[in-house]
């Protein structure tokens, strides 16, 4: 009697680099953490759909159908829906605390968000990708997250004029050189880049965070420029560059 050992075809793969492991509790010299790729706009899905998945209908009517969809989506999320499409489900939530029974919703201290869950056929997706480790990342300093404090959105969505948070190692902005401070570069034009001006509300080794400017719609990188070293050995002689691997959007604004 022969046993059959079902081996999961690759259809997927996933490049990570490695960073060194500071996390308390936590066993292991390495965390993977991702190299994330662009962020596909719906037409680019759309347009995929067309050229890699065979649809056959006409591709305007698709992206259009694709968007009215969306836009009912988040219509029912407002109403106080989940929504689930299968793949993964997004829920409203209500933030914060509050004092005594009788008191009213206020937006600042009980902010409304939605969160993402992952659902079962999305999970089962996970035994066809194969991860590539391409070695170990420059530990002089890097970027592990952004966060776009409005939507909760991770190396995702940036809110202008909302609150970001940095999340990383070595990223403390230091020094008198003037090209210090916390950058958003166009991920399509490296040359563009805005500097975030006005106080940082944190500033520290691990998390800066600050008000995102006034940005386009469209890809951008996080990069912060400092001389801050890590050591009791004085700052460095030129600002180091440490730039996000995560590819952030602003989105189109709707009216």
């Amino acid at each position: 009697m022969a046993l059959i050992n079902a081996i999961p075809e690759i259809l997927h793969r996933i490049r990570v680099k490695l960073y060194p492991n500071y996390l308390l509790n936590v066993e292991g010299a390495y965390l993977a953490r991702t190299i994330n790729e662009a962020c596909l706009s719906i037409e680019e899905i759309c347009a995929a759909l067309k050229t890699r998945g065979g649809f056959t209908g006409n591709y305007d009517d698709l992206v259009g159908y694709v968007k009215r969809f969306l836009d009912e989506a988040a219509y029912q999320l407002c109403d106080g829906f989940a929504v689930n499409t299968g793949y993964f489900s997004i829920h409203p939530n209500v933030g914060g605390t509050f004092d005594k029974v009788t008191e009213g919703h206020d937006t600042e201290k009980h902010p409304v968000t939605f969160r993402f869950r992952s659902r079962a056929p999305l999970r089962a997706l996970t035994e066809h990708i194969a991860v590539e480790v391409e070695g170990v990342a420059n530990a002089g300093g890097y970027i592990d997250e952004v966060t776009d404090i409005t939507t909760e959105s991770v190396n995702d969505a940036l809110t202008p004029g909302g609150i970001f948070s940095i999340a990383g190692r070595k990223i403390k902005i230091a020094g008198d050189d003037p090209e210090i401070g916390v950058y958003f570069v166009s991920a399509e034009d490296a040359t563009h880049r805005v500097k975030v001006e006005g106080h940082l509300g944190g500033n520290t080794a691990s998390k800066v965070l600050g008000v995102l400017p006034a940005l386009s719609a469209g890809a951008w990188k996080a990069e912060i420029r400092t001389q801050f070293s890590g050591s009791g050995s004085g700052g460095l002689k030129k600002p180091r560059v440490i730039e996000s691997a995560a590819i952030l959007t602003v989105p189109e604004q709707t009216s």
